[in-house]
């Protein structure tokens, strides 16, 4: 690819490509680093884009695999050398247009669902991530954790169902 087709893709999609890597990384030093590493791995691939296909679904595989292979190397990494991470979680994106008190419930809801998903295996995370903030469909998400769509709507609905179990353990939706 070249600079501009890298260009084009920043500026037509990259801010879904940001929030994807924040999500994952959880740490916004960390995912502008991730963002950066998957643009800098698209410019020097020799490959050309094709934009009749899903772009977008390319770079989230970018992303998806760097991010994956440096959680792979941060592994090795604590089993040579422990270390801990003091960041807490960082974003508090929702706001409330009814009362205070609903709005209050809505962000504890949101911030109880995060946790949860936190908490997933990371096989579950990631559809989740790309299906409901990406808004990415079945396939493309298939494409990117290089699995067949049968194997995504199957995490989507386990992954849903483990948030339902949870919900209603911590005593929501009664």
């Amino acid at each position: 690819m070249n600079a501009g087709e890298i260009e084009k893709c920043i500026d037509g999609f990259g801010t879904d490509v940001y929030r994807f890597c924040l999500k994952l990384c959880l740490d916004k030093a960390d995912a502008e680093d991730l963002y950066q590493q998957t643009f800098l791995k698209a410019l020097e691939t020799e490959w050309t884009l094709d934009w009749e296909k899903n772009p977008r679904a390319l770079f989230f595989s970018f992303a998806y695999h760097l991010w994956k292979s440096d959680r792979r190397k941060q592994a090795r990494r604590n089993r040579i050398a422990p270390c801990s991470n003091m960041d807490e979680e960082m974003e508090a994106v929702m706001q409330s247009e009814g009362d205070v008190e609903e709005g209050y419930l809505q962000k504890e809801l949101v911030v109880q669902v995060r946790r949860i998903i936190q908490t997933l295996p990371e096989k579950f995370q990631v559809p989740l991530y790309l299906f409901y903030l990406s808004e990415c469909s079945v396939e493309q998400i298939a494409a990117v954790i290089k699995k067949p769509p049968g194997t995504v709507k199957s995490r989507l609905f386990k992954g849903r169902s483990l948030i339902k179990k949870r919900l209603e353990e911590a005593g929501y939706g009664r």
